[in-house]
Formats: structure tokens, C-alpha cells, sequence
């Protein structure tokens, strides 16, 4: 038996629960997805990008041809979401476009050179590359992002804010794994992204003892003494042992995954690119979701009274929208006012004529009544519907009194108020019912049947139900004959 948790196991769990669960919500998440018809390999693109953005993206993202941008800023509300990376496609070029949620700013980038991540792999001798490394988010790397100039600050701050911030006090090295490198180049104003792989080997032993940290062993048969192996290295090729230096060389500061990563021992960090690269110009940067002012345009430059003739000018518009707003909500309320009038009248007409004809306020009562007093019902909402028109001079409307509205609209369509189901009757109750088979014409038979009476062209199964041997069958036609007598005395038949 499985010994029980205790309240103070319970208590931490619960706590660390909730600690994961503010520090998910508190970092940024992504959405990725495209607009327009884009092709198989930007489409592709996408896919990458997702895998770069990972863990907090939406990694399944569905997106649909009636999609409009309004709906994915409605679903990332509620799920947290702070910046969308959209990709579009021109017949000239590949755009893409950077928002920050709720009120933007958005980056226009035209995408000028792009590798998808199964070209860079396939460039690389030796690619490092599996699923442990995108359960943690990328490290973030700027560089030459201090020249001066609004739109670089711009482009730093919304490239930082897109991933998580990291405390350099407090963060564990082994999650890691990845790198994001963004380069500016002030002369061609053009950003290289680039994605690696990080890789943490020790440093300062030779290429034998590698190789016997390493899980593969060498093969030391031809050795008489491993000294053979640590001092020379034979049997070992060159190309096994990467040149460092003291560009990637660094103390680790804690203990790193890796045999040989020791604290306060010299290792080598390596990075191995694995896609997807991309190299970007910026456009022009635009206010809000993309329907603001112009901040910064790379091509187009206004002078300040063509920017304040353009603000008049959307100020002005939405103005207008405003002004129609109120005007649809006043058109509506008066509209409602006057049919409330209007039925209040023919209300009030209503009651005064049956005052004159002595019927008293008993009108007012309401009686729910019973299914025999549904005529009179009907009759009274015709009545109240017949003084609309004649005291309002106009037709109702079909909310105003629904019964007479579809009464009105069955009878247009040549319904009957009470439709009753019609019988057929053979030719022998058409006799006995008073009816001359000569008058009717001949039968339709046809010469199938026989040229004689009606009675000589019938089936076994008729000439059965015509005999004498079912009584209950005559009984049941003289009771179907009464009833349609019945019928025929209550409605005027003949």
C-alpha cells in the first residue's frame, strides 16, 4: 500500500502549480499564420517560424479563407496571445508583418533572401537537432541595434518584447539549448535572422581525452599503453577536434549537460545553425493594428502639412462614422416610439367600440381561453388589424399582430383556413352515393381493365373487398359514408 500525501506535499504541489501557471501567463506568446494565397514554400515558412517561436506558440494554428484579422484579435485575448507574426505574399515580393497586441505598433519587413530549415541541414556536415531543445524558449541575441533612429529602437524593443526575459542572476544554463541572432547592417539597412543550436564541450585536454568522454570509444587495439592514446592522439583524425579560441571560450558559472561541463572549469560554446534564415528589410511602421498613422515609411517621405492634411482627413472620417451611429440608434428609437403609438391607438379605438356595442371593459381581461375559442381569437386579431389600417391609414407590421399576418399570407397563397382531407370514392359508392357514372364520362382505366362497367376491370383484392364476405369492411364503408354525409351538411357540400 502506497503511503498518502501529506498536507504539507499537497500545499507545495498546489504552490508550484500556481507559480508555473502565473509564469506561463506572464511571458509572451505568439501566433504565426499567413494571409492570402502564399505557396507551398512560404507556407513552409510558416511552419519554421512556429518551430523558432516554440514553446509558447500555437503550434496547430488552423486558419481559413473567411478568417479576417479581427478574429484572430479576438481569440488571442483570452488565451494571452501578444504578438502576431503574418505572412503575406505579392506577385513582387514576400511581406511580413510584426504586431504587438492590443493597440500595436505593426512592422511592415519585405522578406528579400529566406532558407527553410531542411536547406540549412542539408548544408551542414553535421547538424544538432532534436525535440528536447524547443521545450525551452530561444536566447535572444541583438547586435548593432545602437545606431540612433526611432524606427532601430522601435525594431529592438518589439524583437526583445517577443521573447521572454531572462534574469542572467538566476537562469539555469541547461535550458539553453537554442539561439535567436538578429543582425542590423546600418549601410544596407537590411536584418539577418539566424537560428542556432547551442553546444557547451570542455576545452584545455587534448583529442584523446575527448574522445574518451565522448560514449563512443576509440578503438585502441594497435595501443600497448592507453598513455599512447592521452599523449599523441593517434589513430584520431583532425577533422574530430573543432579550432576554439577565444571567441567562444568562457568560464561556466554552473554545472553544465555534457561530460567534462564543470563549474568554474573553461568550456567551449559552439552553435550550429539550424534554420531558418531570413533577411529582412523594414518598410514602414504603422500605429495600431494596421489601420493608424504612419510612423516611419522607408520610400515615402511627407512634409508636416501633408501629415496634418491626412490626420484632418481620418478625423474627418470618423467623424462621419460617428454622426451616422447616433443617427441609426435615433432612427431606430423613433422608429419604435411609433409603433408603440400606433398600437396604443388602435388599442384604445378598439376598446371604445366595443363600449358603444355594450360589451363593457371585459375586454381588458385576459382569458387564455381553450382550442374552441381559437376562431374568435383569429376574428378579434383580424378586427384589431382591420382598425390599424383604417385608423392609421397603413399596414401593419407582421410582429404587431402575428396571427392575422400569416391568416393573410396562407390566404395569398390560395390556402384554406381549415383544410380538410378530401375522400376518393370507387365508382360503386359513386353510385350509391347518387352520382351517374354516364355524366362523369368513361372510365381511365384504360383497356387494361376491360371496356365494360366500371366494376368488370377490378383486381381479386377489390372484387374481395366488394363481396359479401366481409362484413366488417361494409360496416366500415357505411360509417365513411355517413361521415362524409355529415360533412357535406356541415360545409354546404352537395
Amino acid at each position: 500500500m502506497g503511503k498518502s500525501k501529506t498536507k504539507n506535499q499537497k500545499k507545495s504541489r498546489q504552490n508550484a502549480l500556481h507559480v508555473a501557471q502565473e509564469e506561463y501567463s506572464s511571458v509572451p506568446h505568439s501566433f504565426v499564420f499567413h494571409r492570402g494565397h502564399i505557396g507551398k514554400n512560404v507556407e513552409q515558412l510558416v511552419k519554421d517560424m512556429r518551430r523558432v517561436m516554440e514553446p509558447y506558440t500555437a503550434e496547430s494554428l488552423t486558419v481559413r479563407k473567411k478568417n479576417v484579422l479581427k478574429d484572430f484579435v479576438a481569440v488571442a485575448g483570452p488565451l494571452g496571445v501578444t504578438h502576431f507574426l503574418i505572412f503575406g505574399k505579392s506577385p513582387s515580393s514576400i511581406g511580413l508583418r510584426l504586431a504587438r497586441l492590443p493597440k500595436g505598433p505593426m512592422l511592415h519587413f519585405r522578406v528579400l533572401k529566406y532558407a527553410l530549415i531542411k536547406d540549412v541541414v542539408s548544408s551542414v556536415k553535421r547538424h544538432r537537432m532534436h525535440e528536447e531543445q524547443f521545450t525551452h524558449h530561444p536566447l535572444l541575441i541583438l547586435n548593432n541595434f545602437g545606431v540612433e533612429g526611432m524606427h532601430v529602437k522601435l525594431m529592438a524593443t518589439m524583437f526583445q518584447n517577443m521573447f521572454p526575459s531572462i534574469n542572467v542572476h538566476k537562469v539555469n544554463l541547461n535550458s539553453i539549448k537554442r539561439c535567436v541572432l538578429i543582425n542590423y547592417d546600418p549601410k544596407t539597412q537590411s536584418i539577418e535572422f539566424r537560428h542556432y543550436s547551442v553546444k557547451v564541450v570542455p576545452v584545455g585536454m587534448s583529442r584523446g581525452v575527448k574522445k574518451l568522454m565522448q560514449e563512443k570509444l576509440p578503438n585502441m587495439g594497435r595501443f600497448e599503453d592507453i598513455s599512447e592514446l592521452l599523449m599523441k592522439g593517434a589513430n584520431l583524425s583532425e577533422s574530430e577536434a573543432e579550432q576554439d579560441g577565444d571567441h567562444n571560450i568562457t568560464e561556466l558559472p554552473q554545472v553544465y549537460a555534457g561530460r567534462g561541463n564543470m563549474k568554474a572549469q573553461q568550456s567551449a560554446v559552439r552553435l550550429t545553425e539550424i534554420g531558418p534564415r531570413m533577411t529582412l528589410q523594414l518598410i514602414k511602421i504603422e500605429e495600431g493594428m494596421g489601420e493608424g498613422n504612419v510612423m516611419y515609411h522607408a520610400v515615402v517621405e511627407k512634409t508636416k502639412e501633408e501629415l496634418r492634411e491626412i490626420q484632418a482627413r481620418k478625423a474627418k472620417k470618423l467623424q462621419q462614422k460617428e454622426d451616422r451611429r447616433k443617427a441609426q440608434e435615433q432612427n431606430i428609437a423613433l422608429k419604435k416610439e411609433k409603433q408603440r403609438e400606433n398600437k396604443q391607438r388602435s388599442l384604445e379605438g378598439i376598446r371604445r367600440r366595443k363600449e358603444e356595442q355594450g360589451e363593457g371593459d371585459d375586454s381588458e381581461v385576459e382569458d387564455p381561453g381553450t382550442q374552441e375559442d381559437k376562431p374568435a381569437l383569429d376574428e378579434e386579431s383580424d378586427e384589431e388589424a382591420n382598425y390599424y389600417r383604417e385608423a392609421v391609414g397603413e399596414e401593419p407590421d407582421e410582429d404587431m399582430f402575428p396571427d392575422a399576418s400569416k391568416r393573410k399570407r396562407r390566404r395569398a397563397e390560395g390556402k384554406p383556413h381549415n383544410p380538410f382531407k378530401k375522400r376518393k370514392f370507387s365508382a360503386e359508392r359513386g353510385d350509391k352515393a347518387g352520382r351517374d357514372p354516364a355524366r362523369e364520362g368513361p372510365s381511365k382505366r384504360g383497356p387494361k381493365y376491360g371496356k365494360g362497367s366500371p366494376g368488370q376491370g377490378r383486381g381479386k383484392a377489390e372484387r374481395g373487398r366488394a363481396g359479401d364476405g366481409a362484413p366488417g369492411k361494409r360496416h366500415q364503408r357505411q360509417g365513411e359514408r355517413k361521415f362524409g354525409e355529415e360533412k357535406r351538411n356541415k360545409f354546404g357540400g352537395k
